[in-house]
């Protein structure tokens, strides 16, 4: 699944550069607003490939991983009824 939103989020952006750079090279020789409106649209790209990219799958099990605080993860081991191997 990460290779798949990586490869999603690398079309994404290059679909942005590719709108901006046409918009500025050659669209604006015919019409100003038409270049200016894909610039919109690339703007708008960016932070949506940021949250393609982040989204967690439902394989995911982030909520398992340990927290880095040997306190925190005892108390929620404890709630959730299992022993992790002590290091």
């Amino acid at each position: 699944m990460l290779a798949r939103r990586r490869r999603v989020y690398l079309w994404m952006m290059g679909g942005c550069l590719v709108l901006f750079v046409s918009a500025w090279a050659v669209v604006r020789l015919w019409s100003v607003p038409v270049a200016v409106g894909m610039c919109v649209v690339a703007m708008v790209i960016p932070p949506v490939a940021a949250m393609v990219a982040n989204r967690r799958g439902p394989d995911d099990r982030w909520w398992d991983d340990p927290s880095g605080d040997p306190k925190s993860d005892e108390w929620w081991d404890e709630l959730d009824g299992k022993r992790r191997p002590r290091p």
